[in-house]
């Protein structure tokens, strides 16, 4: 295939993808926009709706709030306890979360030097609950989230053949140059190319690793594999009839021991009895909020089943865990936040422009189909 028809098919696919998916990508990247500081945008709205928490020299014990919070919603049995955040500034309470046989996840707010319940909220009702839905499911449950994660690989596909379309591979200075001085045509094709090529790397990347987290089960594997990492087993339990699952605090103990140091930033309970309780961890020299590090024990037993130390990890996880940072912005801290907004906007720009581009193609070719029909009527 000659360099020319690899372009032309390189064109063609441009165009139409950006037309078809465009006004989907728009919705997704100004919901990523907002996304990029959910953290502060959830912390201001607790704050206002359940007050702030004032802090004590002393935490309360993680077991003695998750006892409290099981106590209080004992009378709605339909409700299951998954587990707790317990990572956050002086300020911030820990999050209870449960969740109903339909699926639906309540978050409650306790205060972490009193005990106290400050409040409870369905998370799928909130701002940031429903922005994330429409972000990576449209709304739509299971079939919303196989229909975005498509669009993000056709998304992929875009920003690829857009940057490798840029004008400034020829000669640079003019991939960057917008002429304001010239026809409305010309000027909308200048906005396209330098908003698309500012942007493109970002938006590639994005549109990979929102691909690979809607279609995470077929997509973990193929990284194993690239990476030439083996896939560790999932942690299981050894199921012991008639014995009950061990205590938290025990629990706490050896997931410490496990990881000394390490500061616990989450816990989820077993839900199966083949389950096991999965402690997060934080190492002091990790960046992410969380940590990467994991303890899996055998809810039975207390034996450490499965450990992830987050300064040791594998090739492939360390491919996954850096699809967050990448996703979100978060890899340079603030400034590149501040830059994923302008980012998460760039689909607006690109459609609109993008869409006149080919309006403008559009009503010349039917312009020159028209005289092309006139001229033989004319001539006879």
């Amino acid at each position: 295939m000659k360099s020319k028809q690899i372009r032309d098919l390189t064109f063609y696919l441009h165009r139409y993808i950006g037309l078809i998916v465009g006004l989907v990508l728009i919705i997704i990247g100004l919901t990523g926009s907002l996304l990029v500081f959910e953290k502060e945008i959830n912390q201001f709205l607790l704050s206002q709706q359940f007050g702030q928490v004032i802090p004590q020299e002393q935490r309360i014990k993680v077991e003695t709030v998750l006892e409290t919070v099981k106590t209080a919603y004992a009378s709605q049995p339909d409700l299951k306890l998954l587990g707790i955040n317990t990572l956050g500034d002086a300020h911030t309470p820990y999050r209870v979360f449960l969740q109903s046989t339909e699926k639906k996840r309540t978050e409650v707010f306790v205060n972490p030097y009193t005990g106290a319940i400050m409040g409870a909220r369905l998370w799928d009702n909130t701002l940031i609950g429903l922005t994330l839905k429409l972000h990576y499911q449209l709304l739509a449950g299971k079939i919303g989230e196989i229909i975005v994660g498509i669009i993000g690989f056709l998304f992929f596909i875009l920003s690829i053949t857009g940057i490798l379309l840029w004008s400034g591979w020829r000669k640079l200075i003019s991939g960057f140059k917008i002429k304001c001085n010239t026809h409305i045509k010309s000027v909308n094709f200048y906005i396209h190319k330098v908003a698309g090529i500012v942007t493109g790397v970002f938006l590639t990347a994005i549109a990979f690793t929102g691909f690979c987290w809607n279609f995470y089960d077929q997509t973990k594997p193929l990284i194993y594999a690239a990476t030439l990492t083996p896939i560790p087993p999932d942690p299981v339990s050894q199921v012991i009839v008639g014995k009950l699952p061990r205590g938290l605090t025990e629990i706490l103990q050896k997931a410490d021991a496990a990881l000394p140091g390490a500061v616990t930033t989450y816990i989820r309970l077993p839900q199966t009895p083949e389950g096991v309780f999965r402690i997060g961890k934080k190492l002091p020299q990790e960046t992410n909020e969380y940590g990467y590090s994991q303890v899996y024990l055998d809810q039975y037993t207390g034996e450490v089943v499965q450990l992830k130390n987050g300064l040791e990890a594998s090739r492939a996880d360390q491919v996954l865990n850096s699809f967050a940072p990448v996703h979100y912005g978060t890899f340079w801290g603030l400034p590149t936040r501040i830059l994923y907004v302008f980012v998460g906007l760039a689909p607006l720009v690109l459609f609109i422009t993008g869409f006149v581009m080919w309006w403008y193609r559009y009503k010349g070719k039917r312009r020159q189909q028209t005289m092309e029909m006139v001229e033989p009527v004319s001539k006879s």
